[in-house]
């Protein structure tokens, strides 16, 4: 199947590799990503498919949502929004969800729903120099929907240093904050990867899937009820005037009022 905003390869033994390829934009969530990566989680086979590995092309991993997509929302009618707002979700949750291993190759900057897609993965390495950032507070809005994925892999302490902020941190503070597993030089990060998706191959797909399942049962519940409260939260601040102020401030390359 090809896609227009996603490039993926399979190998022999069964490894995927999706890039996102809006380099031009920092490979920002637009409606046609969400929907080619909520396709590609779904149409995984088990057996088919050991394990995905998800990158980015150009300078940056992914931006987060699209801002051209975010402004439509103001003007939407509330129906839009909230069917946007579950766009964005559900691709997060189809990607959480795949029976199969998730490895990020973190080859650039994450920003908002990049560190959102970092966070959904099994297990993600990045490359020593990556900067990384919960941004969604610095334009009025909040990182409502990737909420319960970042949550889930920082913990609600650790993520508190960085949730509401705004504030960007490097490769090393990810790792601590456990949105990464490794940080290293980009000449290394292939084999890092290899290093996370080689074990895979030697056990069984669907021990594998069963495992992962279990996993996420014990984890923070991430189901349709707390979705559906992260969809409420994103709908409500895109209808509020400090998301158009923040958002509109980043297109008019001005100073949103409250930034000092």
């Amino acid at each position: 199947m090809s896609y227009e905003t996603l490039e993926v390869a399979r190998d022999a033994r069964g490894v995927a590799t999706v890039t996102l390829a809006r380099p031009d934009v920092h490979n920002a969530l637009n409606a046609a990503m969400m929907d080619e990566l909520t396709d590609f989680a779904r149409s995984v086979a088990l057996g088919e498919t050991r394990a995905v590995v998800l990158t980015g092309t150009g300078r940056s991993f992914c931006a987060g949502g699209d801002l051209g997509w975010m402004r439509a929302q103001f003007d939407a009618a509330p129906e839009t929004r909230a069917a946007e707002g579950r766009r964005l979700a559900g691709m997060l949750q189809a990607l959480n969800t795949m029976p199969v291993p998730l490895i990020g190759r973190v080859q650039g900057a994450a920003f908002g729903g990049g560190v959102g897609m970092a966070c959904v993965c099994d297990v993600a390495v990045a490359v020593d120099t990556a900067l990384f950032g919960l941004t969604e507070t610095r334009l009025g809005l909040i990182p409502a929907t990737i909420g319960p994925y970042v949550i889930a892999r920082m913990g609600e302490g650790r993520a508190r240093r960085v949730f509401m902020s705004s504030r960007r941190f490097d490769a090393a503070e990810a790792r601590d904050l456990g949105v990464i597993a490794r940080a290293v030089p980009a000449e290394e990060l292939d084999a890092a990867v290899e290093a996370e998706v080689a074990p895979y191959l030697s056990c069984a797909p669907g021990a594998v899937a069963e495992a992962k399942a279990l996993a996420r049962s014990l984890g923070a519940v991430i189901d349709e009820e707390a979705i559906a409260a992260t969809i409420d939260a994103l709908t409500h601040r895109w209808e509020g005037e400090e998301a158009a102020e923040g958002v509109g401030a980043f297109f008019d390359k001005r100073k949103p009022r409250w930034a000092q």
